[in-house]
């Protein structure tokens, strides 16, 4: 049989197109023909999942989205028994007396301070935790430790606190054991200037342990053989975690720290009102418990929520920064 020329074989093969009939260029794959459903063919069809989601949008919706629309109380002279409608419109002249409020930036300085501490201390240590916990060998001890710190995270706050009270209170059992070595620390929980590394070693024994599930999760995701690859190169324990385990886990540490930047201004209301009395407002009084002193309990509702609305504010526009600012990075953040 005489062989076929070249260019009949290549003329036998049929030119790619696209669905309007028009020929593509040579490489290119012809678009497909997407014939997109009927929403209630979508719905039936996806109802089970949609079904699975109506609890969280409605929780969202109700304790989240909803509450919004009561910001309208910031640019308002507010009173509950006139409602939204009757009060009278002010403006901007809850902010500008929010702003002229000396006991208004006693809160937010000692907001600040708060959040830098946890920052450097509180914000690592679930990190730290997870690396160490993944170092262990026996998978018994390993998720026996794992078990054994989740459990502070179900304790309550008033529960916490008073565990604190009891150990390192004025009658606690670490300081009267280091009166009888003739070390005098004084009563902790009253302390206004240990307060703030106090909450903070608070935050560190109850949530550190779960913390570290979402970082444990990550570090199971490193494929396997990187370690093995840097165990014969002869890498050793350190340089594995910080040559493969850190930069691995590294998207979700910015993302987790992006987030905490957007909750700058709240710092647990729970914990902190649990214990102001015993300090006092100078060194207790947060945002969260400025609004509420403020607000609830004196009736400035103008001013309380004002203040809120620009701590929402500022926190919204800080995961904004600091998302873009990890985008200039290469990395990922919370969205693209």
């Amino acid at each position: 049989m005489a062989d076929v020329p070249v260019t009949a074989a290549r003329q036998s093969v049929p030119q790619p197109r696209d669905p309007d009939g028009a020929d593509l260029p040579a490489g290119k794959k012809p678009k497909k023909n997407r014939i997109r459903q009927p929403l209630r063919h979508r719905l039936k069809r996806d109802r089970a999942l949609l079904l699975l989601c109506l609890p969280g949008v409605l929780f969202f919706a109700l304790f989240f989205y909803l509450p919004l629309a009561g910001n309208v109380i910031a640019f308002q002279d507010y009173q509950p028994f006139l409602g939204f409608k009757e009060s009278p419109f002010v403006g901007l002249a809850n902010f500008t007396a929010l702003v002229a409020e000396p006991d208004f930036w006693s809160a937010v300085s000692n907001t600040l301070q708060i959040t830098a501490i946890q920052l450097v201390l509180y914000f690592p240590a679930p990190i730290a935790l997870a690396l160490l916990l993944n170092s262990l060998i026996s998978e018994k001890i390993k998720r026996f430790i794992q078990t054994v710190v989740y459990l502070p995270h179900f304790l309550s706050w008033v529960v916490v606190v008073a565990m604190f009270k009891q150990v390192l209170g004025g009658a606690g059992s670490v300081t009267t054991l280091l009166m009888e070595h003739g070390v005098s620390i004084g009563n902790v929980m009253t302390d206004p200037g240990t307060f703030k590394l106090l909450i903070t070693a608070q935050a560190i024994w109850k949530d550190t342990g779960w913390g570290t599930i979402i970082f444990l999760a990550s570090i199971a995701s490193i494929d396997m053989a990187q370690y093995e690859s840097a165990a014969m190169d002869g890498a050793g324990w350190a340089r594995r975690i910080w040559h493969i385990t850190l930069p691995g886990i590294r998207p979700v540490i910015l993302m987790l720290l992006i987030l905490r930047l957007g909750d700058i201004l709240s710092v647990g209301f729970e914990q902190i009102i649990l214990q102001r009395d015993a300090v006092g407002p100078d060194a207790s009084e947060v945002m969260d418990t400025y609004v509420y002193f403020h607000g609830v309990v004196d009736g400035d509702w103008g001013m309380s929520t004002a203040a809120g609305l620009m701590k929402g504010v500022i926190g919204f526009a800080l995961i904004l920064a600091a998302n873009k600012l990890a985008h200039r990075f290469g990395e990922q953040g919370v969205y693209r």
